[in-house]
């Protein structure tokens, strides 16, 4: 049975690692309003913490302590199967890009210099909180489809669903590929606008340092006030004022680009549900687009041409992966740039959906064979021959059928027809 989603997500267990107690403080008081807190004072007992239950979602690690280390510490943590996966953020006073490099290439997801600004670090605990819970969907997803094949093959079933395995296997790494390029490009520019962020803040303290400093001192004579007015200068306050929404408002946006991909991975496997149900074909596609956007973008512009389609009886999952495959040949098809317009419209007994695109085009003699098993003009080791098959088969179970149209250096049409009305089950 499919890993069921969750109705509610559990409470994240963060684990401390710090051998001053006032950090564990400040820290634990700031994070236990919305985690679980573990805290340890040792390398070696943050080691035993991790591997124990309930296990930490994410580590926040110290470098400098007496005994072992940080780097020591996530040394060990990447070296033990059951601790490996665990994201871990160093929290040091240690601020030399060097130290940096060397905790990112042992395997920290993220360094934080102290001290800290708490809102910030609780942004990137929840960052690598959802790309961790993510990476564990995907993989769970992944075990889930080992073990079906696993038990099919017990079970001796068609040798046809064992080659239907093996053909979503070889598409997991190309679209893992694509996935990670989304995630990493929004990731990417929140890290550099916190990086900003960190710098702005301390120039702000600064400024408003100078300013206790010299209330302390009431009054402030013209001497003290034109100090203060040059530093707020020097700092350039009234540019911070207008800079730091901006950058909030980007990071927030990518963020919401990360929460989006995600959620269309799950739109486009329809994890919650694998039964005959209402579904809607635009929304279908839109996720199906979104999933292999970095399949798509550097060799084709998609239009999209939507009619008014009434919702139909199907199963979302399958015809997604209908689309997904056309979508991919037909970009395959592009020798450089080219364009892909998708049309959907309707009669009142059927809804189709038509993926046109002016590719290299088929050739006359394989058009009979484009659906056979194994059959495929792409060079080796570039396809299985399987994606029409499977596509093919996928539509006649929803009482449908494909059609083709292609013309040697115009393109190719494929039209994907489908029932409107059918009983549920």
């Amino acid at each position: 049975m499919q890993p069921d989603q969750q109705s509610a997500d559990p409470i994240a267990t963060i684990l401390l690692v710090d051998d001053d107690f006032t950090n564990l403080s400040v820290f634990g008081q700031c994070l236990t309003p919305d985690y679980q807190v573990l805290v340890a004072t040792s390398g070696q007992l943050a080691l035993q913490l991790a591997g124990g239950t309930p296990k930490p979602g994410l580590i926040l690690l110290d470098i400098m302590m007496p005994g072992m280390d940080g780097y020591e510490v996530l040394t060990h943590l990447k070296a033990n199967p059951d601790t490996r996966d665990i994201p871990v953020i160093f929290v040091s006073a240690l601020t030399s890009d060097m130290e940096e490099e060397r905790g990112l290439q042992l395997g920290a997801v993220d360094y934080v210099y102290k001290p800290c600004h708490l809102p910030i670090l609780l942004s990137r605990i929840r960052t690598h909180l959802e790309l961790k819970k993510a990476h564990d969907w995907l993989k769970d997803q992944n075990a889930f489809l080992e073990a079906e094949v696993e038990r099919r093959h017990q079970e001796n079933q068609q040798v046809h669903l064992q080659l239907l395995q093996s053909e979503k296997l070889a598409a997991i790494g190309q679209l893992a590929a694509g996935i990670a390029h989304e995630i990493n490009t929004p990731i990417g520019f929140v890290n550099s606008n916190l990086n900003s962020l960190d710098t702005y803040l301390s120039d702000i303290f600064t400024v408003l340092d100078a300013y206790d400093a010299q209330i302390a001192n009431s009054p402030i004579g013209p001497d003290a006030l034109q100090k203060l007015l040059e530093l707020k200068q020097q700092k350039d306050i009234d540019y911070l004022r207008t800079d730091i929404p901006q950058l909030l408002a980007e990071s927030s946006e990518g963020l919401s680009r990360v929460r989006d991909i995600i959620q269309d991975l799950k739109d486009f496997s329809h994890i919650e549900s694998n039964s005959w149900e209402l579904s809607d074909l635009h929304k279908g596609i839109d996720s199906t687009l979104n999933i292999i956007a970095n399949e798509l973008k550097y060799h084709c512009t998609v239009h999209k041409e939507y009619g008014n389609i009434p919702e139909i009886v199907c199963l979302p999952s399958q015809i997604n992966q209908v689309f997904m495959s056309l979508l991919i040949n037909a970009a395959q098809a592009m020798e450089s740039q080219g364009d892909i317009i998708i049309r959907t419209n309707c009669n009142d007994r059927e809804v189709w959906v038509e993926i046109k695109d002016n590719g290299k085009g088929i050739a006359p003699e394989h058009l009979p064979r484009l659906f056979e098993p194994f059959f495929t003009t792409k060079p080796v080791g570039k396809g299985t021959g399987l994606g029409l098959s499977i596509s093919q088969n996928i539509v006649r179970k929803h009482g449908g059928r494909i059609e083709v149209s292609s013309e040697i250096g115009q393109g190719s049409t494929f039209r994907i027809r489908l029932p409107i009305h059918r009983e549920v089950g």
